[in-house]
This record gives structure tokens, C-alpha cells and sequence, in this order.
């Protein structure tokens, strides 16, 4: 079940990033994203990582696509579909350096797994409880500074919207 899963959401994940690289429409194209936000959602939920996946789905699925579709919207960039597809050295030059990052990145995880092992997590990893309990005891002024960043990032981005009358 659990590699049916996988499949699926290896699949979902890879559709939806090519819909987010290839796509002319940049509303399509944030769609795609959060699609892609999803569906790795959906791993750390096969991961038993719950709080991660809510946290997956609501501030980067949510909140941060309403923040690039706000800027897309704002920005009102006109449509790039009549242009004709230039750059052949970029794409013949992303192909080589893909295919050297599989074969650095392969080198680097066959000659890794040589005698290495992790233990294995606690039985309430990743859950909401534990999560909680740690973010509120151990690093509770980091949270309250990142709160207070992101009020402060919110106030800026409506400041910067606002049109003169």
C-alpha cells in the first residue's frame, strides 16, 4: 500500500513540476506549484509526520501560493506566449550540468551508504504533540520572533500594494 502510495505521489509530484518549469501562464504555473506542495505533503504523511504535512499544506500550500499569486496579480507581467523559444546553449548546457549533478549526486549515495546507520526515530515522532510541546518549551522565542517577522513582512507587502489616491 504504502509503495502504491508513493508511486502516486512521485508521479503527481513530477507532473506537477514539469507543469511549473514548462507552463507560459504564470497562474498555471503557481497552481502547479502548489500541486507540487501537496504532493510532498502527501510524503511526509507516508514519513508518519503529521504536523509536517499540515504544516506543508497550510503555510506553503496556502499561504505562501497566495503570496505569489498576490505578487503575479500585482505585477501584472504581460504574457510571454508569443515569443519564439530561444537558447539553445542554455538548454544543451541545463542537460549537461542535470546529467552531471545525477552522476555526482549517485557517486556521493552509493560510496554514503558504506557502514552508516541512523537510529531509528522515537514512537511519537513527528507527531503534533510532541512537535508542540517542544516548539512552546525549547524554542519558544524563536517562534514568537518568527511570528512577529512574518506580521511585519505582512504589513510591508500591503503598504507596498497600496495605490496612491
Amino acid at each position: 500500500m504504502e509503495l502504491v502510495a508513493f508511486v502516486i505521489l512521485t508521479t503527481s509530484a513530477f507532473v506537477t513540476g514539469l507543469v511549473v518549469i514548462r507552463h507560459r501562464n504564470k497562474v498555471v504555473a503557481a497552481l502547479g506549484l502548489a500541486g507540487n506542495l501537496v504532493s510532498i505533503a502527501g510524503f511526509y504523511l507516508l514519513l508518519n509526520a503529521q504536523f509536517l504535512a499540515l504544516l506543508q499544506v497550510i503555510v506553503y500550500a496556502g499561504a505562501i501560493m497566495v503570496l505569489i499569486l498576490f505578487v503575479i496579480m500585482l505585477l501584472n507581467l504581460p504574457d510571454e506566449a508569443g515569443k519564439s523559444g530561444t537558447g539553445g546553449i542554455q538548454a544543451t548546457l541545463g542537460v549537461i550540468l542535470a546529467v552531471a549533478f545525477v552522476v555526482i549526486l549517485g557517486t556521493a549515495l552509493y560510496g554514503a551508504t558504506d557502514g552508516i546507520s541512523f537510529p531509528a526515530p522515537a514512537g511519537d515522532f513527528g507527531t503534533v504533540e510532541s512537535v508542540g510541546v517542544t516548539l512552546f518549551t525549547n524554542f519558544f522565542y524563536a517562534f514568537e520572533a518568527v511570528s512577529l517577522l512574518l506580521v511585519v513582512a505582512m504589513i510591508g507587502a500591503v503598504l507596498l500594494a497600496k495605490r496612491r489616491l
